[in-house]
């Protein structure tokens, strides 16, 4: 079974943690409450016979409090973004499936863009079950619904045309773009906090937020080159979009909680 990602706490202390059984995050709150600070941060024993560097010269870091433990609001806040975000991006890798077979039948110098989204879509699902595994986090009951629906969605734009499937993929991504910063800027609100009260925040916690800042500029390049490709010429472009974006929104409310 894989360990639990402690997102709060330093690398260097992973080792030594408790393993969950099976309620997410309850390793990160139990172990933040027992160890000392001092365990993850000291790697060697100072010599007795000369001054301690840390007490000459106290750096910002060493004064700083142990990180804080999540509270339950957090925890959930954190299951939910796992949980939606794989979900969200196995739709996206299933709508550039079913969307390359009928575009490139007709337009073969579609291929590279679309195996480069692709490619980058299958990145981000795999990036997402890792998470959720090392979490501990079960994934939407409503995996296979969504499955079908993306991959129906696919299919049907690029039957309908290059401009239905690009505008399929500009209303995805600015939902998805949108979704991403709304996760990000509540993260870093969590973060001003820890580092306001004097605390201690873990640097696998900051990657979290940058592989969320990375996976949203790799959606919004999506974004830009589907407009590039004529994405807004598809008829009518607003209705289809606006359907398919009031689609991600219902299906993003429902993943975050069911």
């Amino acid at each position: 079974m894989p360990r639990p990602l402690l997102l709060l706490r330093p690398v260097a202390a992973a080792a030594t943690s408790p393993k969950p059984a099976t309620t997410p995050f309850l390793s990160l709150r139990r172990h933040l409450s027992t160890t000392p600070h001092a365990a993850a941060t000291t790697t060697n024993p100072p010599n007795p016979a000369s001054p301690s560097p840390s007490r000459a010269n106290p750096s910002p870091r060493t004064q700083l409090k142990p990180p804080l433990p999540l509270t339950p609001s957090q925890t959930a806040f954190l299951s939910s973004l796992l949980r939606v975000n794989q979900a969200g991006e196995l739709a996206a890798t299933l709508i550039y499936t079913s969307q390359t077979p009928p575009l490139v039948t007709r337009e073969p110098h579609l291929r590279p863009l679309l195996a480069h989204m692709l490619a980058q879509e299958a990145s981000h699902l795999s990036t997402f079950n890792t998470l959720l595994a090392k979490h501990r986090v079960r994934p939407t009951a409503l995996y296979p619904l969504w499955s079908v629906l993306a991959s129906g969605l696919g299919w049907s734009t690029a039957v309908l045309s290059r401009e239905a499937a690009m505008a399929c993929t500009e209303a995805v991504e600015t939902e998805i773009g949108g979704h991403y910063n709304g996760q990000i800027r509540v993260l870093l609100e969590m973060v001003e906090g820890w580092e306001r009260a004097g605390h201690e925040v873990g640097e696998e916690f900051r990657g979290l937020v940058e592989t969320l800042r990375r996976i949203r500029d790799e959606e919004l390049e999506h974004l830009d080159q589907a407009v590039e490709h004529d994405a807004q010429k598809a008829e009518p472009h607003w209705l289809l979009t606006g359907v398919i974006r009031a689609g991600c929104r219902g299906a993003i409310w429902v993943s975050e909680r069911v």
